[in-house]
């Protein structure tokens, strides 16, 4: 198929994508939360851009993130060596989180602690989980024994920390498995699962993400007993003045630098730790490098001009709509436009679409997309509802986050193994750059017109969107087990109807 053809399929999925949710927001607009004119352009524009990243992006992890995670995670796996898969592993897990550019925005939100030992420390906390992971696919342990016992201690020093550090604590796990690190870490489970001949390397090629999840949630932690009360403040977002459209070429030229800085520099050290070990280890063909390369450049400029979309585009006009609902006489309606943006705004985060691809290749169509869609969709829809509806009340996260987590864990136990590795995987995925920028300025927004704090009421957007997609996905493994267990009994095949189509499962 030729380049044009593909990048144009790429582009068309991506616009139905992002549809949906543009789709709500100019509603919203022209009916309860007019904007301003400039951010309305600033939005419209910055909905083109993401269209075109999200495509361009999607293009450059198919062809160059997966086929690197699954090399470089294949060659740490056939070493053997429990020292070189510990020394490798934590060096390739903090590599990837301090080039991840979302890391850096969560350090700017904790003024008291040095941005370099938080970023330093999150880094830490993700290559000691990465670790895990890996020898937790080569001695054959249970994922749910693993998520339980570590949630379970992050809980238990959360109740040392002070409050103002729960949110962003918890924050953290979903933001530093980011765009640039979920397609590299996924694709590093498949390739070190890929090694192993038993029946169960299909469970182990997911969990990856769900335990990189929970190092930064230690971390930071951690970090509350050291620093103690935070102190922290967050600086609130500027509403653009646009006065003409030179203005808002300017201002989206003027974003364009930053933030291809920091996509080329999280990109550079994933890439040169692939052609390093390749030509040390396994010199691929010529053809192949020539391929992820091409692939890498698509993934830098799809990665750039989503960003800049997102960020620059989506964060005033969240931010203005959620001060618009938060104000209204009637201000609990702000819980079900919420509740319909986090449905919608699933489908616009990058990364989902890497994690459908990957379940969709490694159960091989058994488990339906459709029905991963929208299990992710409904729990994201509850967790941004839950949210927004804290933001009004001040509610503390905790009494969320702890039923929610007991409910995900307890689940575990009943729920078929490999839907508990996707659901625990979809929490750090389906917490994407859209719910950091979009879904967390609506919730500011909501938080300052109804006089709430912003670090403790308005923080956690993050963390509840990370933790209902493990209810809702393990819910649906319950179903899938039950009737797989019936089916047996009666000798017949389970079928599910996936749009035209007939599944069996």
């Amino acid at each position: 198929m030729q380049v044009k053809t593909v990048i144009r399929e790429k582009i068309k999925e991506a616009v139905l994508s992002v549809l949906p949710l543009a789709a709500v927001i100019l509603i919203l607009c022209f009916t309860l939360t007019p904007v301003p004119t400039g951010v309305f352009l600033t939005f419209l524009l910055g909905t083109v851009l993401l269209v075109v990243g999200m495509g361009l992006f999607s293009l450059g992890a198919e062809v160059a993130m997966t086929p690197m995670g699954d090399f470089v995670g294949a060659q740490i796996a056939r070493s053997r060596k429990i020292g070189v898969v510990v020394i490798l592993s934590f060096f390739v897990g903090a590599l990837i989180t301090i080039s991840e550019p979302d890391l850096q925005v969560l350090a700017e939100q904790v003024p008291s602690i040095n941005n370099w030992a938080l970023i330093l420390s999150v880094a830490a906390g993700v290559g000691a989980f990465l670790v895990l992971a890996m020898l937790r696919v080569l001695f054959n342990i249970k994922l749910h024994y693993m998520l339980l016992v570590f949630y379970v201690i992050a809980f238990v020093i959360a109740m040392f920390v002070d409050p103002s550090f729960w949110a962003i604590a918890f924050d953290s796990g979903g933001v530093t498995t980011g765009p640039m690190t979920v397609p590299f870490i996924m694709t590093l489970g498949i390739g070190v699962s890929a090694i192993r001949s038993d029946s169960g390397k299909e469970d182990d090629s997911f969990g990856f993400v769900a335990l990189c999840s929970v190092g930064p949630i230690v971390a930071v932690l951690i970090l509350g007993l050291i620093y103690g009360a935070s102190g922290a403040d967050v600086t609130p977002v500027v509403t653009p003045q646009i006065f003409d459209s030179k203005d808002l070429m300017h201002m989206y030229i003027g974003a364009l630098p930053t933030y291809f800085k920091d996509v080329l520099i999280a990109l550079l050290p994933i890439a040169a730790l692939f052609f390093v070990m390749q030509a040390i280890v396994a010199p691929l063909s010529r053809h192949k490098l020539a391929k992820i390369g091409i692939g890498l450049i698509y993934t830098l400029i799809g990665l750039v001009l989503f960003l800049v979309g997102a960020n620059v585009g989506f964060i005033p006009a969240g931010r203005l709509i959620g001060e618009a609902l938060g104000s209204l006489k009637h201000s609990w309606i702000a819980v079900p436009i919420g509740m319909l943006l986090g449905y919608c705004v699933v489908s616009a985060e990058p990364a989902i679409h890497v994690l459908e691809n990957q379940v969709a290749e490694v159960t091989a169509g058994s488990i339906p997309r459709r029905a991963l869609s929208l299990s992710l969709s409904i729990g994201v829809s509850l967790s941004v509802g839950l949210a927004v509806l804290r933001a009004i009340t001040g509610w503390s996260v905790m009494y969320f986050l702890i039923p929610g987590y007991a409910i995900a864990l307890i689940l575990t136990f009943f729920s078929d193994s490999t839907f508990t590795a996707i659901a625990f995987d979809s929490g750090g995925v389906a917490s994407g750059p859209m719910t950091a920028t979009f879904l967390l300025a609506l919730s500011m927004g909501v938080c300052t017109a109804s006089g709430g704090n912003l670090v403790t009421d308005a923080f956690g957007m993050v963390s509840m969107v990370a933790m209902t997609p493990l209810i809702t996905i393990q819910i649906l493994g319950v179903v899938y087990k039950l009737r797989l267990k019936n089916a047996k009994r009666a000798n017949v095949a389970v079928v599910i109807p996936v749009d035209e189509e007939i599944i069996d499962f």
